[in-house]
């Protein structure tokens, strides 16, 4: 019997921040277990064991959605998810899935603030993963991109309201 050899899903999403500097924006990623401020679909997101910023720390994220089997009823989608590595001078983190009912086995994303010519900034999100069960890639990249859109939106305007 010929041993399946399992491909893996990887893309990447970035948006763009003319005006606001990496270092603006990092203290908004760099926090970990603040992601559902940022995300639009997110309920909660708080941190389970570790140390904040540290690697090993654990978040378990969930927000409420329809049920897939009938609309007038919800629910609870949910994620547990370690940090790998975090390097506040170069502006990136990487974290993994562990534990979630979402159809994930293996996810494992990076995000990086890259400074751009003219003071701006770039917000890079990448994966790599296994199959999602239930979804097609270009369903599970045009997630990624559109959340980045409008975490990346939601950023630039805390930080022109705090001016």
């Amino acid at each position: 019997m010929a041993e399946e050899t399992q491909f893996k899903w990887e893309g990447k999403a970035t948006a763009e921040l003319k005006s606001t500097k990496p270092d603006q924006v990092w203290p908004f990623l760099e926090d970990f277990c603040s992601l559902h401020k940022w995300m639009p679909s997110l309920d909660t997101c708080y941190q389970v064991e570790g140390d904040k910023g540290q690697p090993g720390l654990i978040r378990y994220c969930s927000s409420t959605a329809a049920s897939p089997d009938n609309p007038d009823q919800t629910t609870v989608n949910w994620v547990k998810e370690k940090l790998l590595t975090i390097d506040p001078i170069n502006h990136c983190f990487s974290y993994e899935v562990l534990d979630n009912n979402m159809g994930f086995n293996s996810y494992v994303t990076t995000f990086k603030v890259i400074p751009i010519n003219g003071g701006g900034c770039l917000i890079q999100w990448s994966f790599v993963c296994d199959p999602v069960q239930g979804w097609r890639y270009e369903d599970l990249a045009s997630y990624i991109d559109s959340s980045l859109q409008f975490m990346a939106k939601k950023m630039e305007e805390t930080l022109q309201h705090a001016i």
